[in-house]
């Protein structure tokens, strides 16, 4: 008789990543990009919600960074010491991540998020990203790209633009634009993918006084992922100067759109 081996039990690594539960959900759901092959993928657009800077979720939020900024914590979870409900009124993160220099670890699991801001690049020290199960989250800044350190993430990455699995549709860019001729403080989210842009998301100079460049561009920021990045360039120069997209995406920088032709899905490119 075979002795049967015992049965291999996986820890639950996200065990404490998770908030208290409610009598509603904490987060939503999209169909931006199909998570399966069965589904025929779609034309996409960024999602155009504002963030309400007066739901309770938003305001203990800039709290719980304030407290964070000030013990210099390395790792910080913001969102267990969230309500279910305050967990759902939080769109995005506030620009006071930038002081957040010590946090080695940022844990984002199964949150409501539609977009991070730039200021994610200013986290000098961070060396793990971890938005798992955020389903509305496609995409992420170019910014990130300035974490030095940053060697581990876990994205739901069937969820984002342009995935090897299936090439879901990256949403269309707006044409250039002369900086002068749109309000940067107060944009549409759902065409620009923020609501500001202060800075060139290459050499970070102010874009007041240039002509505003949005393009996409696939790479590496940790040794897990490939993720879909939005680059704002202040010149045709700062796109000419991005680095070469990951192997198996397109490799050049592009608008997106559904008329881009991406390489085939199914098969992981690989460093």
């Amino acid at each position: 008789m075979t002795e049967e081996k015992p049965a291999r039990v996986f820890g639950n690594r996200w065990a404490d990543a998770v908030g208290p539960a409610g009598d509603g959900p904490a987060r939503d759901y999209c169909r931006c990009v199909e998570p399966t092959g069965t589904n025929p993928q779609h034309p996409n657009a960024f999602h155009a919600e504002r963030q309400d800077t007066d739901a309770p979720g938003w305001i203990r939020l800039l709290e719980l960074i304030e407290e964070a900024a000030a013990d210099g914590r390395e790792v910080f979870k913001p969102l267990v010491e969230l309500t279910a409900e305050q967990r759902r009124q939080v769109i995005t993160l506030p620009p006071t991540i930038a002081e957040l220099t010590a946090v080695k670890h940022l844990v984002l699991y199964g949150s409501n998020l539609v977009r991070i801001p730039p200021e994610i690049g200013a986290m000098e020290s961070l060396e793990e990203f971890s938005p798992y199960t955020s389903p509305r989250l496609h995409w992420f800044p170019y910014e990130i790209t300035r974490c030095a350190n940053l060697r581990r993430s876990t994205v739901s990455t069937r969820r984002i633009y342009g995935n090897y699995k299936y090439r879901p549709y990256f949403p269309q860019l707006a044409d250039p634009v002369a900086a002068r001729d749109v309000d940067l403080g107060d944009l549409d989210p759902g065409i620009w993918g923020a609501t500001t842009i202060r800075t060139c998301s290459v050499c970070d100079r102010a874009v007041d006084g240039s002509t505003l460049r949005q393009v996409w561009i696939s790479l590496w920021t940790s040794g897990a992922d490939i993720l879909p990045l939005l680059v704002n360039a202040c010149s045709q120069e700062c796109v000419d100067a991005l680095p070469q997209p990951a192997k198996g995406f397109n490799q050049t920088p592009h608008r997106g759109g559904p008329d881009l032709e991406q390489p085939p899905g199914g098969h992981h490119p690989g460093r």
